[in-house]
């Protein structure tokens, strides 16, 4: 980004967003972008009224000083020439406490104008939801206008009335002023003509409802009590909204919303009332003291660092590699650096223009406001709103962030506490704010740059490994039709419980996965990818319990479990291919160096190197945006989180990201799949599987592995053929099938999103599988070819399959989900023919043993020597681990033992069966 395009972003970016909000907000009560517009006007309006309002008052100063100062000014200009004028007109200046451009004062409004003017024209000219949009007689308020037609010609009626409107109130708000302001106003009327005549009439019916405002302000200007009567005018339009609230749906949730408002605004005003009456505060001063104008400084900074550096670069911390692309590679602190432009624009260049504007015994009521900003930001982000759960890149949760209402009290009264505190404070010991202010800003600011370094250092590994990819063998792995060919795919987060009634809706799915044994009773040992993986890949050895009996660390013996299939075959003589291998080197981004013993293994980091339908800058310019309003989610006070939060699209108006699931759980306009770089970059490998994969006559061996995500980053589809649409209604086929029903009766029926998109992302994956299968049996390889299709673990879907464990009702970590630890096993032998069900007990740790089965005589692990095998599966009680450690890049896996996890217990071989599940806690007995 250059430097004029920073400049533009900090000035104009904020001004965009508060559009975007607005619009957004206003949008989601009318369902009518015209009435939107107007909503949007009189907001903006009524939000820098104020600020016009000192403008104009810093206007009429300057003009009375002008006419003061005027005819003495004139009569030295005519009196004395050059440097002799120039010295007595500064002398002049100096006794009068006067300086030269104090003249930019009698131009505030217009400086202000101007900003505001570029936003909206930025914003309203390139919103799509305005095209074909009607309003009254506008038949489009994408286009202009053309309400009046002459000879042949049409002609944009809302221009001309706009300028008329202008032309009124210039005329009203001039009068008495000298003939160069009535000049100056009607000149900028006929520019703003010009400028706006052909552009969309969504844009000129807004300045025209500005103009309108602008004229209604300066009548009241003129009115004898102006007070008096917008009571009046506010009292009706208040009556009005109550009674629409009322009338219209969905009422009870936004009287609800108004409820917890209105609670936390009475008990705020209740709780000050209170306080100042013990301890009165003096605001008597005219003007602000040294220490206001520095809380006030040291707040908009603090503000701007927590907002736009320390929460933004905390979530790509997590996890960086999610925030680098192959297709689009640079550096995830772009993302900071445009979030930063849009913090520092809000706090350090917009709130300082209403500090600079606002009257001098306003200052220090602004600088207190501030400071218990600054403080209510602190203290939401540090203590609440942790518990949602689990974020994708696209900043969206598995969960939506709900809050009960013994939540709302508790921070509400936090806040009010902690406001009170303040207040006490800074009026006994206004020294120890500032200090305690300029420390906490202080550290923010290392915080922020602790993890601006950690991102940096992280990225030069990600690109030094992804330079490494050039010395691989390429894209593509082989199979032979003569050979023995091994398949192992791990699916992550696959829920097993799916695969009866996928294939019962897509009855194709039967035939192309004839071969196949599907395993219901399956177990993982862990409940997420870094402790349920080295099971999958390594063995009974690498279980969560029987790894933390060994000495070495987390991380190498994640490692160890990548190798030992692809080492063992390639030690038998196989040709070794691997995709994707998760967490190798303990990286998000995998490390290929761990198969370097092994030159021959072929070893490929695929994922996001095939572009399918994604396209960079949108997911760029979408998340530039969404990582700052996370920020201002995450200081809000808990009642408005799922105002702000809106279901992960954080109030985005533009239509290609408004997404409808609010209203309809079948339908979405773009946000789910056009942007998620993160499910493109997996499902596109699916869709190449043909492409990827070279068949050879040679009698050749050849052993496959990879990771795939498809199941993991889940979106919502398009159906019936469950594919990425920007344009998503999926109402019509949900009308013909509301309830899955697999063959043998049983029903499955989705009451959430999250149920719903789980579903679909995993009919999407098998669909591409099943076409794959299609493929290898044309080419004469299926029968000779052993495949292995296995998750690392399953997925809490709110008890869909209505599996809870019984030990408690704690469910605070979503543990009492038994589907969390039901992995898909579905496996296809050497010249098996039926698609055929086993209920035989079964765990992801069986995958090497399967994989080796009658290929590899008594295979040894090649790192400790033990044999492998599923003896440990014979078990009395099986151990599961269930930890909340998502992202490796923060627990680097130094350790030698898995941390933070809860330990849970299974008696027997049945997963299904509620009362053989127990909890234990965090220590192992």
């Amino acid at each position: 980004m250059g430097i004029i395009s920073s400049i533009l972003r900090l000035i104009l970016g904020p001004l965009e967003l508060l559009f975007d909000i607005v619009f957004s907000f206003m949008n989601r009560l009318t369902y009518n972008p015209g009435y939107s517009i107007i909503a949007l006007s009189l907001a903006i309006n009524f939000l820098v009224l104020p600020l016009y309002m000192r403008a104009d008052a810093m206007q009429e100063e300057e003009r009375q000083r002008t006419q003061k100062f005027s005819p003495f000014v004139t009569h030295i200009k005519k009196t004395f020439k050059g440097d002799e004028r120039f010295m007595i007109l500064q002398t002049y200046y100096r006794q009068n406490n006067y300086k030269p451009y104090y003249a930019l004062k009698g131009s505030l409004s217009l400086l202000l104008e101007i900003p505001f003017f570029i936003a909206a024209y930025n914003f309203l000219s390139e919103l799509q939801m305005l095209h074909g949009a009607p309003l009254g007689p506008i038949a489009d308020l994408g286009k202009p206008d053309g309400l009046l037609h002459f000879a042949g010609h049409s002609i944009n009626i809302l221009p001309i009335l706009m300028t008329l409107v202008n032309i009124v109130s210039g005329i009203i708000y001039t009068k008495g002023m000298p003939l160069k302001s009535k000049i100056q106003l009607y000149g900028m009327a006929m520019i703003f003509l010009v400028l706006l005549y052909s552009s969309p009439s969504g844009l000129v019916f807004y300045w025209l409802l500005n103009n309108l405002f602008s004229l209604i302000k300066n009548i009241f200007y003129k009115l004898r009590n102006p007070a008096l009567v917008l009571c009046s005018i506010c009292s009706s339009v208040g009556i009005y909204a109550f009674f629409w609230l009322m009338k219209n749906p969905p009422w009870l949730v936004r009287m609800r919303i108004f409820a917890y408002t209105a609670s936390l605004l009475l008990a705020s005003t209740l709780g000050v009332y209170l306080f100042f009456k013990k301890y009165p505060v003096s605001f008597k001063s005219k003007e602000a003291t040294k220490d206001d104008r520095i809380i006030f400084i040291v707040c908009t900074i603090l503000l701007s660092v927590i907002t736009g550096l320390l929460i933004p670069s905390s979530i790509i911390d997590l996890s960086p590699a999610e925030f680098v692309n192959e297709l689009d590679f640079y550096t995830p602190l772009r993302y900071v650096f445009n979030a930063f432009l849009l913090a520092a624009g809000t706090f350090l260049v917009w709130m300082n223009v209403f500090y600079y504007l606002t009257s001098p015994s306003g200052k220090r009521i602004f600088s207190i406001c501030m400071l218990m900003y600054s403080a209510i930001s602190l203290v939401d982000y540090m203590f609440f709103g942790k518990e949602y759960g689990n974020m994708s890149p696209m900043l969206q949760y598995d969960n939506y962030p709900y809050s009960s209402a013994t939540k709302y009290l508790i921070n509400a009264s936090v806040l009010i506490a902690l406001v009170l505190v303040l207040l006490f404070i800074r009026n006994k010991y206004p020294a120890v704010i500032r200090l305690i202010s300029i420390a906490v800003c202080s550290a923010a600011v290392i915080i922020s740059c602790m993890n601006i370094f950690d991102i940096q250092s992280y990225f030069n590994e990600i690109k030094k490994n992804s330079e490494s990819f050039s010395q691989s063998q390429g894209y593509y792995f082989t199979l032979d039709k003569k050979g023995k060919n091994v398949v192992v795919i791990m699916l992550d987060k696959a829920v097993s419980d799916f695969f009866p009634y996928i294939v019962n809706e897509k009855p194709e799915l039967q035939e192309q996965f004839a071969g196949f044994t599907y395993y219901p009773n399956t177990l993982s040992y862990g409940s997420c990818t870094v402790v349920g993986t080295p099971g999958l890949f390594g063995g009974y050895e690498y279980t969560p319990a029987e790894s933390n009996k060994r000495a070495e660390s987390v991380k190498q013996k994640q490692n160890e479990a990548l190798c030992i299939m692809p080492d063992l075959f390639a030690d038998n003589g196989y040709n070794v291919t691997v995709f994707d291998p998760p967490y190798a080197g303990f990286s998000d981004y995998s490390d290929l160096s761990i198969y370097s013993d092994h030159p021959s293994i072929n070893a490929v980091l695929l994922k996001n190197k095939l572009a399918g339908s994604y396209q960079p800058e949108v997911y760029n310019q979408l998340l530039y945006r969404n990582l700052y309003v996370y920020s201002i989610f995450r200081t809000s006070p808990v009642f408005l989180h799922a105002t702000v939060y809106n279901s992960g699209i954080y109030n985005h108006s533009t239509e290609k990201y408004s997404v409808q699931v609010i209203h309809n759980m079948f339908s979405a306009s773009g946000g789910f799949d056009g942007c998620d770089r993160m499910f493109t970059g997996t499902y596109t490998v699916l869709q190449n599987m043909n492409n990827l994969t070279s068949i050879t006559d040679n009698g050749d061996n050849n052993f496959f592995m990879m990771d795939n995500d498809t199941t993991h980053d889940v979106v919502m589809l398009q159906e019936p053929d469950y594919e990425p649409s920007n344009q998503i209604n999926n109402r019509p086929y949900e009308e013909d099938i509301p309830v899955r029903y697999a063959a043998d009766g049983s029903k499955m029926e989705f009451t959430t999103v999250n149920q719903f998109i789980h579903y679909q992302c995993y009919m999407a994956a098998m669909l591409k599988l099943g076409n794959w299968m299609d493929y290898l049996r044309e080419n004469g390889v299926y029968d000779n070819t052993r495949i292995i299709i296995v998750s690392d673990h399953g997925r809490n879907l709110d008890y869909l399959g209505n599996l809870r464990i019984n030990d408690t009702e704690d469910d605070e970590n979503n543990i009492n989900d038994i589907m969390r630890y039901k992995p898909t096993l579905l496996v296809k032998d050497f010249n098996s023919t039926e698609l055929t069900v086993d209920d035989t007990f079964m765990t992801n740790a069986d995958t090497p043993v399967l994989a080796f089965s009658g290929l590899i005589e008594n295979p040894v692990n090649p790192f400790t020597g033990k044999k492998i095998s599923s003896d440990t599966k014979n078990s009395d009680e099986h151990i599961i681990a269930m930890t909340p450690l998502f992202f490796v890049n923060k627990y680097r896996g130094d350790e030698e033992e898995y941390k933070e996890v809860t330990w849970l217990g299974l008696k027997g071989n049945n997963v299904n069966d509620t009362s053989a599940w127990r909890i234990i806690g965090d220590k192992l007995p």
